[in-house]
């Protein structure tokens, strides 16, 4: 039988080293774990019969360096409380000691984020959600613990072919879905591939997320900017283009569908060039004064490459993504994405479960009239406090951009950090090579604050507005 005191305490990793004998070598091994920072004010330490059997030393000599380190302020013992760091013990050693300096203390996290492109966490299902794990891991195959399909699991992929193809318009096949650890997990892996098929240039918006053209290019493709104008993103001019990335059914950060003749227009060029589109359907799922806009992947699952997320309807922090691929082009995404599956197996069953058991549907349709609650909000309070404020885009989606008098976006970008605010201007989501007219607009994030903080984010935002 083991012994108890062998699985009792806390571990702690020390090497006593010395001339001076092992009291004084294990003495200098803990004086220097807290000078470090490695042990940091409060740590409890292991008891001396604990610690002594790890280092597979005598308990005296413990106990004798822990009374040396408590007369010295190192270390601090009370009755029922053990041993611990001292506080107020000075930590981090100087750069000419050869150690890292003390990281510097974080800048102060502004009041409001009305940054897009995070939903908000404080509604989480956490409750349904902890119910479909339950379920999952209950009925989970033994497999299922396993290395796995680098395409994902199979009871993921087969709930998300049905639920896309009812909600978003998608025709897909479960053998032609790869799962994601998110979006750029997948623009990344096709890039990989695209590049492998000999694609050098991938044509994006002229707005968007420069992140995303970041992947593209750290893969070796060259990332253009398309025409925009009234009627969405022009695809007629993508030059040599093997490729184009679009967020067709809600432009981002513009806000506004990819009109029809447009949709029309690339997938006839990717019919006639042989090239790819790949479709970023980032927040299809809320939409409140249209009819949703149906994937542009219906128009043809043979030269559209679909990608979709749960970022946005439920959390980035889960990290589950998605894309719908030709047949070929799923088998060679599956190949970049490596041997084994890299995305968490009970994530992607307990995902599953949500969706066939109708969870997902319920907390998208009440996270959709929380939404629009807001977006009401946020265009009222505009109307009425900065009239030369227009709101646009807001038919759907998780953002609104509000177009602002010319030559005034940078003064109300700066004003806007001094009341506490994250938010960006429209210039901070401008290609570089833009082809259109520069407008001064913010773009504004309204998924993120929690329902409690919303009356005084929409304060603070009406206060810097011209």
């Amino acid at each position: 039988m083991v012994s108890s005191r062998a699985t009792s305490g806390v571990d702690l990793h020390l090497e006593p080293s010395g001339s001076g004998g092992l009291r004084r070598g294990l003495t200098d091994a803990l004086r220097d774990a807290v000078r470090s920072g490695r042990l940091a004010p409060g740590t409890r330490l292991p008891s001396s019969r604990s610690l002594a059997a790890d280092l597979g030393i005598a308990r005296n000599t413990v106990a004798e360096t822990y009374a040396d380190l408590v007369a010295e302020g190192w270390l601090s013992a009370r009755q029922g409380s053990g041993t611990r760091v001292a506080t107020g013990v000075p930590t981090g050693t100087p750069p000419s000691a050869g150690t890292r300096p003390a990281p510097r203390r974080a800048p102060a996290r502004p009041a409001h984020d009305l940054v897009p492109g995070t939903p908000d966490l404080a509604a989480f299902p956490r409750a349904e959600w902890l119910k479909a794990a339950r379920r999952a891991l209950a009925t989970a195959p033994f497999d299922a613990l396993g290395y796995g399909d680098p395409r994902g699991r199979p009871e993921l992929r087969t709930a998300l072919a049905g639920y896309l193809a009812r909600a978003r318009g998608v025709r897909a096949d479960p053998d032609t879905i790869v799962i994601t650890a998110g979006f750029s997990h997948a623009l990344s892996l096709l890039g990989r591939v695209l590049r492998a098929r000999g694609v050098r240039t991938v044509a994006v918006e002229s707005y968007g997320l420069d992140a995303h053209r970041a992947l593209l290019r750290a893969e070796g493709c060259a990332t253009p900017a398309l025409p925009y104008d009234g009627l969405g993103t022009d695809p007629r001019a993508t030059g040599e283009a093997g490729a184009v990335l679009l967020t067709p059914a809600h432009q981002f950060p513009m806000g506004t569908p990819l009109h029809p003749d447009r949709r029309a227009a690339v997938v006839d060029w990717a019919r006639r060039t042989g090239g790819l589109v790949l479709e970023d359907d980032y927040d299809g799922e809320f939409r409140y004064d249209r009819q949703p806009v149906g994937a542009l992947q219906g128009l043809d699952p043979d030269r559209v490459v679909y990608l979709g997320t749960a970022s946005k309807s439920l959390a980035p922090g889960l990290r589950l993504g998605w894309m719908v691929l030709p047949p070929p082009l799923a088998e060679e995404a599956a190949a970049a994405k490596g041997r084994f599956d890299t995305v968490g197996a009970l994530e992607q069953l307990t995902l599953a479960e949500f969706l066939t058991s109708g969870a997902y549907d319920r907390h998208v349709r009440s996270a959709r009239l929380r939404y629009r609650r807001r977006r009401d909000a946020l265009a009222a309070a505009v109307a009425e406090r900065a009239p030369g404020v227009r709101v646009t885009g807001i038919a759907a989606g998780l953002h609104a951009l509000l177009r602002l008098p010319p030559g005034t976006e940078q003064s109300v970008v700066r004003a806007a950090v001094w009341q506490g605010l994250a938010l960006h201007g429209l210039a901070f989501h401008r290609h570089p090579e833009a082809v259109t007219e520069p407008v001064d607009a913010l773009v504004v994030g309204y998924g993120t604050p929690p329902d409690s903080a919303w009356a005084g984010a929409l304060e603070a935002l009406c206060r810097v507005l011209p």
